[in-house]
């Protein structure tokens, strides 16, 4: 049963924006944020013949170069200042989640609050800044080993060009990051999950427009393309019903006296999602798939592989069973290995129990971390079955049925994610803005009275 703040926040539409002036001005600085991170995309790297590069990225979009610019909006494609977006933070980000679990010096700065949390804030941009070099570089050295019908990718090769290649492609990222941290703090919504928000749906005019020349040609028919529309409307909806999911545990405080006056006795719920892991599983899924395939489009001459080789490729090809059987393994290991890290249900029964708390019917303690334990894994039984089949079901449509699907499992997930968050954050500040003009008109017919 939702409680009053959430009915209150399903009854607030957007026409109250308009006089929520902070809120507006937090989308118009948001928008324009977006809209610089979007210019970077366009802004060509220096020393790249983009004729010749555009040749060889053709050949090997396939791979994880293909996902990779998915998420960096198109800025490999066109080899811009922004070529590496946002990945160096993420990667940043997820192995200091990793480190966090193995570490007890960054697990004592997890628990030590803001501090803690900037200590490694800062500590997550040093590794964005080591990654980014470090990838920056293999970029440079890639780019000059690269060729084409239409010639070398680099105009000029040589150390001057691997260094400005360098120190380009790492101001990019940290720029990226920067832009994407004042997004939180001054915008609305998560800024890094916007940046790759923004590249993915910045896409959707052309591959609409890709559709319509189809259309326009008879290469599909109209009830083909009506279908897909109908589609991807349920699995939209289909999305957004399993993020939204969640089982709440009822947590039960006890009364006690303080004088003569009695506190607690209130019950409270703790929301476990039915996807934990978020989109991390496919990601992740996606890049050790298609790792195979990268290298070996590398490769000039292919039919001078081994045999094995060749017979590999072919297995693991979009839309095989063994590549879909494998990816649907992968994402089901990397939900379970993922929510592993980020909850941890011995930590969460100790915390219960030090503020007095207990689930109704199970024992403080080992036995309520051995339940929270139980129903995690049930959850993330459901919400890997959920990714599995969100993943896999455009890898079929595109190779078994031919169906002009543009967007991966993967994109459709971080935006619906993004989408529901942002819209989220924008309904808190709504409601807080209409108790703010509540609490003032209190104010004034206390006043007056």
């Amino acid at each position: 049963m939702a409680s009053a703040a959430e009915q209150l926040a399903s009854s607030i539409n957007f026409g109250a924006l308009s006089k929520a002036t902070e809120l507006k001005q937090r989308i118009w600085y948001t928008l324009g944020i977006l809209i610089v991170a979007r210019i970077g995309t366009y802004i060509p790297l220096p020393g790249i013949d983009p004729v010749a590069f555009q040749a060889i990225f053709e050949q090997h979009s396939g791979g994880v170069l293909g996902m990779v610019d998915m998420f960096a909006g198109g800025a490999i494609s066109r080899m811009t200042v922004f070529a590496l977006g946002i990945m160096p933070y993420i990667s940043a980000s997820i192995i200091m989640q990793l480190l966090t679990s193995v570490s007890p010096t960054l697990e004592q700065w997890k628990k030590e609050g803001e501090s803690g949390r900037r200590k490694i804030n800062q500590w997550t941009r040093y590794g964005t800044l080591a990654l980014a070099l470090a990838q920056s570089l293999g970029i440079a050295n890639g780019l000059q080993n690269m060729s084409g019908p239409s010639g070398g990718a680099v105009i000029d090769p040589g150390v001057f060009f691997i260094f400005t290649t360098v120190v380009t492609l790492t101001c990019g990222t940290m720029i990226l990051m920067w832009l994407g941290e004042q997004i939180t703090a001054r915008g609305i919504g998560n800024g890094i999950s916007l940046i790759i928000f923004a590249g993915i749906v910045a896409r959707l005019p052309s591959a609409l427009a890709q559709v319509f020349e189809q259309l326009r040609a008879g290469s599909i028919s109209p009830i083909l393309v009506l279908a897909i529309a109908v589609g991807a409307v349920a699995v939209i909806t289909f999305v957004v019903f399993f993020e939204r999911a969640q089982r709440r545990l009822i947590v039960q405080y006890p009364k006690r006296q303080v004088g003569n006056r009695m506190f607690g006795g209130e019950s409270s719920h703790l929301p476990l999602k039915l996807n934990m892991s978020g989109v991390i599983p496919p990601i992740f899924a996606s890049s050790i798939l298609l790792l195979p395939l990268t290298v070996a489009s590398f490769y000039s001459n292919q039919a001078n592989l081994p045999e094995w080789v060749q017979t590999l490729i072919r297995w693991f090809s979009h839309g095989q069973p063994l590549y879909i059987g494998m990816y649907m393994a992968l994402i089901v290991f990397f939900a379970f290995f993922y929510t592993a890290i980020v909850f941890n249900p011995d930590e969460t029964a100790e915390n219960l129990k030090k503020n007095g708390g207990f689930l109704p019917g199970i024992r403080p303690g080992k036995n309520t971390s051995e339940y929270l334990d139980y129903v995690l894994t049930r959850l993330t039984v459901l919400g890997a079955a959920y990714l599995s089949f969100v993943c896999v079901l455009p890898e079929i449509l595109i190779s078994q049925y031919s169906v002009p699907f543009y967007f991966g499992g993967t994109s459709l997930l971080i935006v619906v994610s993004v989408t529901m968050d942002t819209v989220s954050q924008v309904h808190s500040h709504l409601l807080a803005h209409r108790y703010e003009g509540l609490i003032k008109k209190a104010r004034l017919k206390g006043r007056r009275g």
